[in-house]
């Protein structure tokens, strides 16, 4: 008792080992929800940055570019500017269109600015200034970029009509829309018809009739109308009133003036007939003319998934809905760059911590290592979680952060785990040991992960477009530092108290628990859980034999002649 006199203990330690069995069983739980929260995390290339940027379209057809100056960009520009909050405002005005994209700070969230520049549209429309004659009201949107780009490309082909092709495209398009990952899915390369009314002037003019009149009495007629309710047999029924054209041809039959005998149909006046639209798009594959779908992926889905479901209807509409001679391919896939992007850093994440964990081995030894490397995927599982609860998708930023963490989460497991170890040494129970040795080093390793955590605060306050992309590196680095320090205090002290004087038998049988553990994730698919965890467990067999004589050597042999060295240098 005099000797624990001394030693200090940290409240949170010892009530993790006083309760061990409630360490194990939370230590399993958040590896398998880091496990699953990795498996559903959505995976992009980059992060995604939603700016909070709106868009204002104004279309007033038959006017020219400097009337829509004139008569719509500048007011609409002149309340815009109003906004509290507004970064940049840029306008163009083209014949018959208005166009003005409006960039907020990152301190305006999206919706606010789309409920503040649709209040500034609407007190410009109530001026007596402002034209009252649009055909359709300004259009008012939030722009984000993430959902106006494709994810890919799938092109259609063939010896069909371009109608006959659409079809199909439409059929797929249906499909694909259906997928609670996709926002829209938008036709390309077809040519549409329309019915075009060719209006001879002279007889028109003649006939005392004008543009307004024709315009009208197309829209009257091509029209469905409610006629209220009527109880028949005790029920309430709806009628409706059916006019709409069902063949262009009946446009020519339209009354479109009556004085007493005189009717004037639309055919006295002018030529009616049903032809294509003015082309808008173009689609090729290799120079040969395709109808194309192009498929937008809705902001923070996994785009991994969504195109590997897509890739699943393809198929399926190809062996049961499509003809044989319909060729169907995808292009400009951008979940395949995601992938590779992300295997890579997966490979860097696993090949480092072999690296780390065979550095632990030289110096520490095996039981050390282990203890001290089981803080890396247990640190980054608990990263995971919660980068995964706050909406963070896997990215290329998410993944070099752990790359980034890889040296820096152990260094607070190697304190502790030595600390504990030498007061075994010197004839301290394991779970005493554990209580002890974490409570002497606890303060320090905390004060050392803050200090390291504070160098990148200035990242995360980092200002603009480029701050709101850098963000998740701290972020990142910032839970994986503080998992791993929990794990130090929580995790590895239960683990050694309970495991560090396991006999060689015991060993064994831990390494023939991995390997079976292994097998079992292999035969449910999970093949990189499976391979790391038999691989674990046939180095625990081999390393006595393979292994063990290299790492007494290097500690016992060349680390005290480098340290002689070093003194005869001093």
């Amino acid at each position: 008792m005099s000797k624990e006199k001394g030693l200090k203990e940290f409240g949170l330690t010892s009530l993790s080992v006083k309760n061990a069995t409630t360490v194990i069983i939370l230590t399993v739980i958040l590896a398998f929800v880091g496990v699953f929260s990795y498996k559903k995390m959505p995976a992009e290339a980059f992060p995604e940055i939603i700016m909070p940027q709106i868009y204002v379209g104004t279309a007033y057809p038959g006017n020219s570019p400097l009337d829509m100056e004139k008569l719509v960009t500048r007011p609409l520009e002149k309340e815009i500017k109003s906004i509290t909050g507004v970064d940049k405002i840029t306008s163009t005005s083209s014949q018959g269109f208005s166009a003005i994209d409006i960039k907020f700070d990152f301190s305006v969230k999206p919706s606010e600015a789309l409920r503040k520049v649709k209040d500034a549209v609407d007190k410009v429309k109530a001026t007596a200034t402002f034209p009252k004659d649009l055909p359709v009201a300004p259009t008012i949107m939030e722009l984000n970029i993430s959902e106006l780009t494709p994810i890919m490309n799938i092109n259609l082909s063939g010896d069909f009509s371009t109608d006959i092709l659409k079809y199909y495209a439409e059929l797929l398009e249906d499909k694909i829309e259906a997928l609670p990952q996709i926002s829209a899915v938008d036709i390309r390369g077809i040519q549409e018809k329309e019915v075009k009314v060719n209006v001879l002037l002279h007889k028109m003019e003649a006939m005392e009739i004008s543009f307004q009149d024709i315009e009208a009495a197309i829209a009257n007629e091509n029209m469905t109308i409610s006629g209220g309710d009527v109880i028949v047999d005790g029920i309430r029924r709806n009628i409706r009133v059916v006019g709409e054209f069902k063949d262009w041809r009946e446009i020519e039959d339209i009354i479109v003036k009556q004085e007493k005998f005189n009717i004037v149909y639309l055919r006295d006046i002018a030529e009616v007939s049903f032809e294509f639209k003015e082309r808008d798009s173009y689609a090729r594959e290799f120079g040969s003319p395709v109808v194309m779908l192009d498929v937008k992926k809705r902001a923070g889905q996994n785009l991994i998934e969504a195109s590997n479901q897509i890739n699943a209807i393809v198929e399926e509409m190809k062996n049961q809905s499509f003809p044989e001679n319909l060729s169907v391919t995808i292009t400009s896939d951008q979940s395949e760059q995601t992938k590779n992007q992300v295997n890579e850093l997966e490979n860097s994440i696993i090949f480092g911590t072999i690296l780390v964990v065979a550095v632990l081995l030289f110096f520490l030894g095996l039981r050390n290592a282990a203890f001290v490397g089981i803080a890396i995927p247990l640190s980054m599982g608990i990263a995971i979680f919660i980068l995964n609860a706050m909406g963070v998708t896997l990215n290329m930023m998410v993944l070099f952060s752990l790359v980034l963490a890889l040296g820096m989460l152990v260094d607070n497991g190697i304190v502790i785990v030595e600390n504990i170890y030498r007061l075994m040494d010197e004839g301290y129970s394991p779970l005493k040991a554990a209580r002890y040795g974490a409570g002497e080093v606890a303060w320090p390793i905390i004060a050392s992960t803050a200090t390291t955590l504070a160098a990148f605060i200035p990242l995360l306050i980092w200002p603009g477009i480029m701050g709101e992309f850098m963000k998740y590196l701290p972020i990142t680095l910032m839970i994986v530092l503080g998992s791993s320090l929990f794990v130090a205090l929580v995790i590895n002290p239960v683990l050694i108290g309970l495991m560090a004087k396991l006999n060689t038998k015991q060993v064994r049988r831990v390494a023939f628990v991995f390997i079976v553990l292994g097998v079992l994730l292999l035969l449910g698919s999970a093949f990189s859980g499976g391979n790391m965890l038999i691989v674990t467990g046939v180095f625990i067999l081999i390393n006595p034999k393979v292994f063990g004589p290299f790492t007494n050597k290097f500690q016992f042999g060349i680390l005290p002649k480098l340290e002689n060295i070093y003194e005869k240098t001093l």
